[in-house]
């Protein structure tokens, strides 16, 4: 089946956007500028802290999207009986824009309490934070290879928390996986002796072990939401919207006391804090380069979210896991280009390795195979989520889809009802 134009807008739509996501962050981590006192002036921008904010904020602008379409096409909806929200409300009766069209993105229930998103919010926040740091001390390219580690993570505590059984094709894409990610850390390790800004390259170990721990709160994530949030037939850009608004608040408060702690060998400011905010702004204004990539990841995050909800919707998740792939590639590519890292032979083979093994665990090969020989295809459990975005939030009520393929089913229930 041929692709249609808004099919084929939004699969580039997620590729730029979240190539941009990387890109944008690496960019303003690798820019110069002078503290608020003028001194630091060959000091990169290290703020992990501010721009997780940042991104949480990009999170929230999908709950405004989602507003948006919600009220445009509720008046529509109201007329076909499927409006599920209050038809008497002031702001539907002056809404200006009456769309009339059924537009997927606001299918599902409003029936919940945003509280639930609360948790997975720092599940988020850690990671986040986390991964953040990591860019510090490693490549773009290297980092964005080492997240395909969150696919091990969530098959594994999907087993302990979720009591999920893996086949022997589940583990051969797990073992395939886990010899992908040793190969792209031994070729940092044993190859690439370039510094990271005003890191060693020493520090590189420290970075992959960010990574990976990032990644474990990731898979936190997608447990927690397969087990507490799956059940609730919730918008997916609703959902991010809470998770971004959540983490935006808490995120927010943290950072304050981390003004008072001094870390020595933080680069945040002269006087080495966790996290100095006051000094992260005295170097945007010093360095308008680090402005432009900000706000570029806070509406990137913005817009792959939207992008990769709706490839799911409007094409496959293996479309989107093959999309995601192919993001890892351009982002290895324009580091190159711009000489941010070396080329080593070996990443090629991680790559590959990663690629086959996410492949082999979520059945991509197999449906390939499949649409190709022209056998049907089974209905299986959809793909696990990617790391800026993870839609668990979509399954109909009773069934057994979800993301990671554990087996939770989705009441039609609710009981909350959704301020």
């Amino acid at each position: 089946m041929a692709f249609t134009p808004y099919q084929l807008f939004l699969a580039g739509l997620m590729l730029v956007t979240g190539t941009i996501n990387t890109l944008s962050t690496k960019w303003a981590d690798r820019q110069t500028s002078e503290f608020c006192d003028g001194s630091g002036g060959n000091i990169t921008f290290e703020h992990p802290f501010l721009q997780a904010v940042g991104m949480f904020l990009g999170e929230f602008l999908c709950l405004l999207v989602f507003k948006f379409v919600w009220y445009s096409t509720a008046r529509y909806r109201i007329d076909r009986m499927t409006y599920k929200g209050d038809a008497s409300s002031a702001i539907v009766r002056i809404w200006p824009i009456n769309i009339k069209k059924d537009i997927q993105l606001v299918d599902g229930e409003q029936v919940f309490n945003p509280l639930i998103f609360w948790i997975a919010s720092i599940f988020d926040m850690l990671s986040t934070c986390l991964s953040y740091f990591a860019l510090n001390l490693t490549t773009a390219s290297s980092f964005q290879m080492l997240r395909g580690s969150v696919m091990v993570f969530t098959a594994l505590m999907s087993i302990l928390f979720l009591k999920k059984k893996l086949t022997l094709v589940h583990w051969l894409g797990i073992g395939t996986v886990v010899s992908g990610l040793v190969v792209v850390g031994v070729s940092d390790l044993l190859f690439d002796k370039t510094t990271e800004g005003n890191h060693s390259g020493g520090e590189k170990v420290i970075g992959i072990l960010l990574i990976l721990l990032a990644m474990l709160f990731t898979s936190g994530q997608v447990v927690y939401e397969e087990r507490f949030i799956g059940k609730y037939n919730i918008p997916p850009l609703q959902a991010v919207g809470w998770e971004g608004i959540f983490g935006f608040l808490t995120l927010g408060l943290v950072i304050i006391p981390f003004h008072f702690i001094h870390m020595p060998g933080s680069n945040s400011g002269p006087e080495h804090r966790l996290e100095d905010v006051p000094e992260a702004f005295c170097q945007m204004g010093n360095n308008y380069i680090i402005i432009i990539a900000t706000i570029g990841n806070i509406f990137s995050i913005a817009f792959f979210n939207f992008a990769g909800i709706s490839v799911t919707k409007e094409l496959s998740s293996t479309t989107r896991m093959v999309l995601d792939s192919g993001r890892t590639l351009i982002i290895w590519a324009v580091s190159l280009a711009l000489s941010w890292q070396k080329f080593f032979p070996l990443q090629i083979l991680g790559f590959v390795l990663l690629v086959i093994g996410m492949g082999i665990y979520n059945g991509v090969w197999i449906s390939i195979y499949r649409q190709c020989f022209g056998t049907p295809a089974s209905d299986r459990a959809a793909l696990l989520p990617s790391y800026d975005d993870i839609d668990t939030y979509t399954p109909t009520p009773g069934s057994r889809n979800n993301p990671s393929g554990a087996g939770v089913y989705i009441a039609p229930e609710k009981d909350i009802i959704n301020g």
